[in-house]
């Protein structure tokens, strides 16, 4: 994994703004209205013209985007983790979606996933979370039934990936790239599917850990650093009711790392980035856990990066955090630096100022500018695109500061 050892390094989340060409071919393969030829010249096409504009607008690591996980909309806050039911065999199409399934009571000792409708912060707003005109968004469509784990789970998308693979790899040879990720969902996010056929949510949770593990693999063989979507990390704190102690969730999280360590056990840690969040809704988030009070056991993750929101106007203040907890020998880290939750245009000045924060905290060499979640499906794709420009323009200005 590069480092910033000349200057300031810049990279991003994950999703970015799909074109309307690809959107309307996503639509038409759901529906069986387009040859698959087709789709895959579609597809392609637009995985080149992605890369080379990230590289146009001074991204160093870019990725795909995230354009071989499906989205018939512009606006989509799920296709990084809905992708993977097309990916596991072993599930079924249930009849309610995560919004709207029996909501599960955690007790002392016992913590537990919730539905995603029944979130504390949901219920603290709900007034503006159920007003139109509030400028609160949790995504839109209607929402897709969430499958049901109904027999072994194994992994069923060796050709899907390959495509990936294959779509990514030849659009960073034809930008002149070295070096680019790939995200896949981490095992926790990828367990909060139904499971009505393993004993216990951890052995389900391990099985997605087994199945999901093919597709890390198959990314990482092919050259390309791996990067691992646990949101459920932070976010699952506003999923679990009523609010638990910290160290009741702590442990959650532990087992959630573990189950991670386990699904990558043998590849290269340098090869590896993680990345958390607090959830890309629009939404008030003051039900957010502190990230102090999960960082020890994040940072067991045998991962070469870190990926975390400091954009976020909820979060921007835990910079200081990274002074008293030092972040582990070899790591490097990927804050946020411009935020998928305002439609604001960071000032490339402002961008300068939150990566020179960390830079003087753990070195220069340890910061890869990045964005605090996808761009794409959140925001307007032109403000996705002007967000990425003051990125790069804000690590330029970064780098003249700390290598002069």
């Amino acid at each position: 994994m590069r480092h910033s050892t000349e200057r300031i390094l810049t990279s991003h989340a994950g999703s970015l703004p799909r074109p309307d060409a690809l959107i309307a071919a996503n639509e038409a393969r759901e529906q069986g209205r387009i040859d698959p030829a087709q789709f895959g010249q579609t597809l392609s096409r637009a995985i080149v013209d992605v890369v080379r504009h990230q590289k146009e607008l001074g991204i160093d690591v870019p990725g795909d985007g995230e354009f071989g996980k499906s989205m018939a909309q512009r606006v989509n806050y799920g296709s990084w983790w809905r992708y993977s039911w097309l990916r596991l065999g072993g599930i079924e199409i249930g009849t309610q979606s995560l919004y709207d399934m029996e909501a599960r009571r955690s007790t002392p000792g016992r913590v537990v996933l919730t539905s995603f409708g029944d979130r504390r912060d949901r219920a603290m707003f709900s007034i503006a979370y159920n007003d139109p005109e509030s400028g609160i968004t949790t995504g839109s469509g209607a929402r897709p039934p969430t499958p049901i784990c109904t027999a072994p789970l194994s992994y069923a998308g060796g050709d899907m990936i390959r495509t990936d693979i294959a779509n990514f790899k030849a659009a960073l040879q034809a930008a002149g790239v070295a070096e680019g990720f790939m995200t896949a969902v981490a095992p926790a996010s990828c367990a909060r599917i139904g499971n009505a056929y393993y004993k216990s949510d951890e052995e389900f949770l391990f099985a997605c850990a087994d199945a999901m593990r093919e597709e890390y693999k198959a990314i990482v063989d092919a050259g390309i650093v791996l990067q691992l979507d646990d949101p459920c990390l932070a976010e699952g704190w506003d999923q679990v009711n009523p609010e638990p102690s910290v160290a009741d969730y702590q442990k959650l999280v532990t087992s959630w790392i573990d189950a991670l360590n386990h699904s990558i056990s043998g590849l290269p840690a340098d090869r590896i980035r993680l990345h958390l969040c607090w959830g890309s809704w629009h939404g008030p988030h003051v039900t957010d856990i502190p990230i102090r009070d999960i960082l020890e056991p994040v940072l067991q993750a045998k991962v070469g990066a870190i990926s975390f929101e400091a954009g976020n106007v909820r979060h921007e203040h835990e910079w200081k955090v990274w002074q008293e907890v030092r972040l582990p020998d070899g790591m490097v880290m990927l804050p946020g630096v411009v935020s998928h939750a305002t439609n604001v245009v960071e000032h490339p000045e402002l961008v300068a100022d939150r990566i020179c924060r960390f830079a003087d905290i753990v070195g220069r060499e340890r910061v890869i500018a990045s964005t605090d979640c996808g761009l794409g499906g959140r925001i307007h794709p032109q403000l996705a695109w002007a967000k990425l420009e003051a990125l790069a323009q804000g690590a330029a200005l970064a780098t003249k500061r700390l290598w002069r």
